[in-house]
This record gives structure tokens, C-alpha cells and sequence, in this order.
């Protein structure tokens, strides 16, 4: 007897080319068939009119511990996780201190082990304390469990630190995700442009992006070594990646639901909330970000989810810290900015959700296959909400979509083979 049957669904596995009404049939916390199943099971869940997929990765998330338990926990991360339909996250590594050791990233597993929600999987840092100064040990994160190492927050400046860990990275065949971010065009509070100027804010120029990003790409292009571009913002950056990817450089990128969905416009409201780094950039930046995801040029979508407190938060806005959250309501913001606009439909959304960030941090997931983990997650694609910061599982409130009326949402989320409630 199966332990659970999902029955009618529109199963979208891109992993496997799959789209089509089917059954999938899970025991022992693995995926037993996929197809019409005729055996019985101890839980049977009706999805006709649902969308059944792999379980949804979310490679870019700010879970802050240790160090800052008050905005956002592990298990407050992973229940979030779950409410959204992830069934994995990769937690960054800037924390306090900073995931640069094996005994960090083995505190990161077992603490997700111990919410038993979504599967939390470390990412190391690239440089000790972040100071991107010396190389961390990132053969021994490895072994420890880290899926890819980051210095996020901070792109390594150094060029000589860069490449050699471009090169231990290559021998290790794990992903370098880069921040990147000139310091010296840094230090402001939003998008350096006209709006920026009407305000009297001090911008941040996507040049100080898009130079980093043009140093990385031929770095990695010596080297040979996976190279994953973070919350990637400007046009001119996607415009980098692309010929890259056509030089055949092994680079992929991905896009947040800020980036993709608001603009500096939303900064002369002078609310904090829309306070984020890289900042929200221009209507031609998002045009250009929707492309650039809808060409393949960027591979991934994921959040950055940043949670940060409300203290912090109700500073003025050049004071405030950088981050917002969007974990709970992502599934929703993807369909309202790629597929209402017609640039995608939900198999090529659900593939740059789970297959394509499983490869980058060469994870077993990402696909329904049989004798795989059953991690699935069932969307209702033609839902309306309303969201609301105040019920989701996160500890922290600082969500730019609050009262947005969206449609699509994850109902179900299966972590190895056992539904998950927040």
C-alpha cells in the first residue's frame, strides 16, 4: 500500500520533460509511479485542477542565525519555507559569525533537522569572516554538507582572492555565488538615477555591479570554474551573462520578485520597506530582467528573502538596513510578472524553481522520478489572495507586496514524503 497518492493532477516535471494529468504514488518517503495508479493508499489527495511538481528550491535565502534570532530563525525559515511550497532553502552565510567553518555549516543541518520542515542546506563562505582577505576551507565546508560557497553581502573585491577561488572552487566542482558589487560605487541607499536625485538620496550605480560581474565572467572563463551570479538587477548585467553563456562560460544567474516586479519609482514613498540590495532599479532594468529569465539567460528564481526587524525597518530610509521578504508570497509574484505578462508559462517557471537551482548546488532533487525523495509540491494555480505579512511565518514584516491581490498558490507541500504544515 502506498503511503500517499496524489490523484488528477496536472504533473509538471521539467527535469523529466512531463506535463500531463497523472497519478504520483509515494511510500517509504520516495516516489514509487508516476502515472495512472490503480493501488490504494493510507492518504489520498484530489488534485484535478492543481498542478503537481517537483519540490521548489529557494537558493538564496537569509535565515540570520546565528546572531539575529530576533529577525528570523532557522525553523522560522523553514516553516516560511513550507507555507510558500519550498521543500528546500540554501541559507546564506552571513551571519554573526559567519558560516566560514565546518562546525557552522554542521550547525546549519542540524538545526534544520530539527525544525523537520523544509530541508535547510548550507552555503559557505568564500573568504574567512567575509573580510575577503583569505580563502575559508571550503573543502572541508564541503564534506561538513555546504552546497556552494558566497560571501553575499559583501562581492569579493580582490581579483588575486577571487581567482584562487575560482580555481579551488574548480577542482571542488562547486558553484562560486558571487555579490556582486563594487565597493567603490557603493555606500548609497537606492538606484543612483534621476529619481535618486529628485529625493536627495545617494544612489548606487549598476556600474558598480556590472564591473564586478565583467571581472568574474573572465575569471571564470580562465578557470573553467561553475560561476552563479546573484540577484541579478541591471540590463547591462544580463547582457553580460548572455555573451557569456554564448562564449560557453559555465555562469548562471538568478532573479528575485523585487527585480522582477518594482522599480525605484516605488523609493520616493521614502518607505524603507523598498530598501534593498542590489536596489530596485529602472523600468528598463526589469524589462530587460524579464527577458533575460524568459531567453534562459537567467536560470533561476529566487527570493533573497532578507527578513529584517521593525525597529530597523521604521528608520529613515537612509538609515534603515537593506532587505525585504517575499519566501511566502514568491510563487505568486513569478506568475503575476512572467506568466500574466505571457513571457512564460508554468512549466518553464517551475523549471527555474526546482531543476535548474538543483544543478547549481548539485542537489538530488529537482524531479519527480521514481525512487527519488518525494519532495512535491501542488500548486492551485488559479487561486486569488490577498497578501497579508502579518500571518506568515516569518518573524519579520518588511514585505513590499502587502495588500497585493495575487493569483496562484502552493496548497501542499511534501518534504520526504510527509505533508508539511508551518
Amino acid at each position: 500500500m502506498n503511503d500517499i497518492l496524489i490523484q488528477n493532477g496536472r504533473v509538471i516535471d521539467p527535469a523529466c520533460g512531463t506535463d500531463e494529468i497523472a497519478d504520483v504514488a509515494i511510500a517509504k518517503g520516495k516516489i514509487v509511479k508516476v502515472g495512472k495508479v490503480a493501488g490504494k493508499a493510507k492518504e489520498v489527495i484530489d488534485a484535478k485542477g492543481k498542478i503537481v511538481c517537483p519540490g521548489l528550491i529557494d537558493i538564496h535565502v537569509h535565515c540570520r542565525e546565528p546572531g539575529h534570532e530576533e529577525e528570523e530563525t532557522i525553523a522560522t525559515s523553514a516553516a516560511g519555507a513550507v507555507a510558500g511550497g519550498f521543500t528546500t532553502i540554501c541559507a546564506m552565510p552571513n551571519t554573526h559569525p559567519p558560516q566560514d567553518n565546518e562546525t557552522a555549516i554542521q550547525y546549519v543541518l542540524q538545526r534544520g533537522a530539527e525544525a523537520g520542515l523544509a530541508r535547510v542546506l548550507p552555503v559557505g563562505c568564500i573568504t574567512k569572516a567575509r573580510e575577503g582577505a583569505e580563502l575559508a576551507e571550503m573543502g572541508l565546508m564541503l564534506e561538513a554538507g555546504a552546497v556552494a560557497f558566497s560571501d553575499d553581502g559583501d562581492g569579493v573585491a580582490s581579483t588575486s582572492v577571487m581567482y584562487r577561488a575560482l580555481q579551488y572552487a574548480g577542482m571542488l566542482n562547486v558553484a562560486l555565488m558571487q555579490h556582486c558589487q563594487d565597493g567603490d560605487l557603493s555606500g548609497g541607499a537606492m538606484n543612483s538615477g534621476a529619481v535618486a536625485v529628485r529625493l536627495g538620496l545617494r544612489g548606487i550605480a549598476s556600474a558598480g555591479e556590472e564591473l564586478m560581474l565583467q571581472r568574474d565572467l573572465v575569471l571564470a572563463e580562465r578557470t573553467g570554474a561553475r560561476y552563479h551570479v546573484q540577484h541579478v538587477s541591471s540590463a547591462w548585467s544580463v547582457e553580460l551573462i548572455r555573451q557569456a553563456k554564448a562564449r560557453g562560460v559555465r555562469v548562471t544567474a538568478e532573479a528575485t520578485p523585487h527585480h522582477l516586479l518594482l522599480t525605484d519609482a516605488s523609493c520616493a514613498s521614502f518607505d524603507p520597506v523598498y530598501k534593498v540590495n542590489p536596489p530596485l532599479r529602472s523600468a528598463t532594468d526589469v524589462e530587460a530582467l524579464r527577458a533575460g529569465v524568459a531567453d534562459g539567460t537567467i536560470d533561476c528564481l529566487a527570493t533573497d528573502h532578507a527578513p529584517q526587524s521593525d525597529e530597523e525597518k521604521e528608520l529613515e530610509f537612509a538609515l534603515a538596513p537593506f532587505g525585504m521578504i517575499s519566501l511566502e508570497c514568491a510563487v505568486a509574484l513569478y506568475a503575476k510578472a512572467l506568466i500574466d505578462t505571457n513571457l512564460l508559462d508554468w512549466p518553464g517557471v517551475i523549471a527555474k524553481m526546482t531543476v535548474n537551482p538543483a544543478r547549481v548546488i548539485r542537489a538530488d532533487s529537482g524531479a519527480l522520478a521514481v525512487g527519488a525523495d518525494a519532495d512535491i509540491t501542488i500548486i492551485d494555480p488559479k487561486k486569488r489572495w490577498t497578501v497579508q505579512a502579518e500571518k506568515f511565518q516569518s518573524k519579520s514584516r518588511n514585505c513590499p507586496y502587502e495588500g497585493w491581490k495575487l493569483k496562484g498558490k502552493p496548497i501542499t507541500t511534501i518534504v520526504g514524503g510527509e505533508v508539511k504544515k508551518p
